[in-house]
């Protein structure tokens, strides 16, 4: 168990995305920089039929996830399938190593691909392969690399950390909005939904980035709230709920205590709380026959009292008024290609998803003219709170 809450979520892992022609070496040029048999290796083309994931330690960068993608050019029914695959990767990654074959040089497949590292902004180092075979000097601010002899491994690994280095900080969830001192209280329900023996992912980031903050943390369900709060000296400097109990919260903690759930706080450390904000106005334009999709970006076992496709179907319906919506839903790394015919997205929190995959999916429904919002947001609005429940982002208060 200890080695299982010390691990690195996925989401917060720098992703490390291969790409290139079949038999450029992509495969070879993982190991060759990870010093792990990643990936299967041969001189076959197409050996690698499937993205290939692996969560890492890659020194000095820290935890990453190593994302090794089928060739570009792959041909046939299946192989467009796999370029497809290969392509949907752009979404997840932070970085791009783009593999050439030095033997046989760029190609339109490798142009396209240039292209669109710069179309997605995904900051990318290309590398041609097999430099043992040719010479590269043509093309000055690539590496030229040997995953056989290790030439150049060095070098990339090095470009690698300067591009890691680049992108930054994580963000806070909420400590940087705390003072040393402070008591936060945390509503978690312990339902049907909850995983037996453990807290959810975003909770487990709330208490650490509380007590970074030497702030205080109170964590409690939802029915002894009450006693939770008398038992202090003074109030909270906040409060933080699972967004499905926002219904009970909102009455039993005091209009001046600052409210706010896990899923807004998510969505702030995502970058889409403010196109949440934005997008939660879709709620009141829906009507007979309009088409929800709901999101999930973790993948569970449907409960009884699942949020996703029970509780907020039922909410919407009671809001609206509207009880024939249509209701369509998706999990993990499912996402429609084509968000046309939607009338609103609504998402979860995010805390299995990288900051650039969210980002994509609510580019997706700005491109389409779709209205995206989250789980919290949505349900603070249905409930006549979402002013309260965005206390902590007062910047936002005009949106409303």
């Amino acid at each position: 168990m200890a080695a299982e809450l010390n691990q690195t979520p996925s989401a917060s892992r720098l992703h490390i995305g291969f790409f290139g022609r079949r038999n450029a070496g992509k495969s070879s040029v993982v190991n060759a920089l990870t010093g792990q048999e990643v990936s299967i290796v041969s001189d076959h083309k197409g050996t690698t039929t499937d993205p290939v994931t692996k969560a890492m330690e890659l020194l000095p960068i820290g935890p990453v996830l190593i994302i090794d993608t089928p060739g570009i050019d792959d041909v046939g029914t299946v192989g467009e399938l796999r370029v497809k695959r290969s392509y949907r990767m752009l979404n997840k990654c932070d970085v791009a190593i783009h593999v050439i074959d030095a033997s046989e040089g760029k190609n339109a497949f490798d142009e396209e691909l240039t292209k669109l590292f710069k179309e997605k902004n995904i900051p990318y180092i290309t590398v041609y392969n097999k430099s043992d075979l040719a010479d590269t000097a043509d093309d000055k601010s690539a590496v030229a690399v040997s995953a056989l002899t290790g030439e150049g491994i060095d070098k990339l690994k090095d470009k690698l950390i300067a591009l890691a280095a680049s992108k930054g900080e994580d963000k806070r969830i909420i400590g940087d909005k705390l003072s040393a001192g402070d008591v936060v209280v945390l509503v978690t329900p312990i339902d049907s939904s909850a995983p037996k023996g453990r807290m959810i992912l975003p909770q487990v980031q709330t208490i650490r980035d509380v007590l970074d903050s030497h702030a205080v943390c109170m964590v409690t369900q939802t029915d002894e709230l009450k006693t939770t709060l008398s038992a202090l000296a003074k109030d909270p400097a906040l409060v933080i709920t699972d967004s499905q109990v926002f219904g009970k919260v909102k009455n039993i903690v005091p209009e001046d205590v600052p409210l706010t759930s896990f899923s807004i706080l998510m969505a702030s450390v995502k970058g889409i709380l403010e196109g949440a904000v934005r997008g939660v106005r879709g709620i009141d334009k829906l009507k007979s026959g309009s088409r929800v999709l709901i999101c999930e970006g973790c993948t569970h076992h449907r409960q009884c009292e699942d949020i996703g496709t029970v509780k907020l179907p039922a909410w919407l319906k009671s809001f609206t008024g509207v009880e024939d919506l249509s209701f369509e839903f998706t999990s993990g790394g499912q996402f429609p290609e084509s968000l046309d015919g939607y009338d609103l997205v609504i998402h979860c929190g995010a805390c299995m998803l990288g900051e650039r995959e969210v980002a994509y999916r609510a580019k997706c429904a700005a491109d389409a003219g779709v209205p995206f919002t989250n789980y919290g947001t949505a349900i603070a609005y249905m409930n006549g709170i979402l002013k309260r429940s965005l206390s902590p982002f007062r910047e936002l208060y005009e949106l409303i």
